[in-house]
């Protein structure tokens, strides 16, 4: 099979496509053969050995895949070779075969295009558990809603499930046809925010009030700024750095206003940190899951995947995502099938 390398930490543009054998599946793992896998920031940390996991090299980069099972373990029972799923991996997925947990994998409706169903795995989850999750942002109908970033990939899975849920969004974003797209998208406002101080504007939308909740991926400044604009008793997800500095938090800000922040690290979830025996993870996902694919399939939910390229193509693809050239989500296609749109 054909799969990016890394041999040593490197700029991502460095690396190169090389020939490996087919991964074997262990007892609880699928071989699954790639039909369209996910380009995204953290990525390019992985493979430049800056991010907080550091996997053994050599290793092929890439946590998001989509395809269709080839060979499986002796111990996994829910999917047999021919199915349609996506998985969530610790690494490997920018290659034409990757191998997954079982308990990280889950069925990819039929209808559900390959590459449509690669941002349901991160970006959807992460927005999805941040929201509807009770110790997190426990979002409320009739709530109000602050999405940063909001025409990146978790940016506009977290405007669609806010709707979903029933609250006002208030979407942030760089550039009149990013802020036109999270409108497009069900974002009840919009606000650039290369043209306004975000905190000036939501407070005017809000009535002087705040927002309730605040989803974002940027940190930096950014967040600084959504402290001073939520409302008493609000909360803040902060799910990434986008912008490269990580606030630090001021507690007297909290204090006064009685500001809740709560993190979130998905990758726990998928076993990426030590489970806590006292919780089912496995059931957890898998309930997000079923009912981010429920919203899918009732046309409540349309995941953007604004560029489709070859795996011959990765570096172009990081390059639209590092330039922040691209909405929604960028994604490899193994073939012409799987680049279709479908549902």
């Amino acid at each position: 099979m054909r799969a990016v390398l890394v041999r040593e930490w490197t700029p991502f543009h460095e690396l190169e496509i090389e020939e490996l054998p087919d991964p074997e599946p262990g007892p609880k793992q699928l071989r699954i053969r790639v039909q369209a896998t996910g380009v995204s920031f953290a990525t390019s940390l992985v493979v430049e050995g800056k991010y907080q996991r550091k996997p053994p090299r050599p290793f092929t980069p890439g946590t998001e895949v989509a395809g269709i099972v080839e060979a499986v373990g002796g111990e996994v029972t829910r999917f047999q070779p021919g199915d349609r799923v996506m998985a969530a991996l610790d690494w490997g997925g920018l290659a034409e075969k990757a191998l997954a947990l079982e308990v990280n994998t889950f069925a990819v409706p039929e209808g559900v295009a390959f590459t449509r169903a690669v941002p349901l795995i991160n970006s959807y989850a992460t927005s999805g558990a941040a929201l509807l999750w009770p110790h997190l942002l426990r979002l409320a109908e009739g709530e109000t809603l602050l999405v940063h970033g909001a025409a990146g990939a978790v940016g506009l899975a977290g405007v669609e499930i806010g709707k979903a849920m029933g609250a006002t969004v208030i979407a942030t974003a760089g550039g009149d046809e990013k802020v036109a797209l999270t409108l497009k998208h069900g974002a009840d406002h919009g606000i650039n925010y290369r043209d306004t101080t975000f905190r000036d504007a939501v407070l005017d939308l809000t009535g002087g009030r705040g927002v309730d909740a605040v989803l974002d991926p940027v940190g930096g400044d950014v967040f600084d700024q959504s402290l001073r604009c939520i409302a008493p008793e609000g909360r803040i997800a902060p799910v990434g750095f986008a912008a490269g500095r990580i606030p630090q938090i001021p507690a007297n800000i909290l204090l006064v206003k009685n500001i809740t922040v709560v993190g979130l690290n998905l990758g726990y979830y998928y076993g990426w940190s030590p489970y806590d025996a006292r919780y089912d993870y496995e059931e957890r996902m898998r309930g997000l899951m079923d009912r981010l694919l429920g919203w899918l399939g009732a046309g409540r939910l349309n995941p953007v995947v604004s560029d489709v390229l070859p795996l011959d193509g990765f570096r172009d693809a990081m390059a639209l995502v590092l330039g922040r050239k691209s909405t929604g989500k960028v994604v490899l296609a193994m073939n012409e099938e799987a680049a279709g749109r479908g549902l």
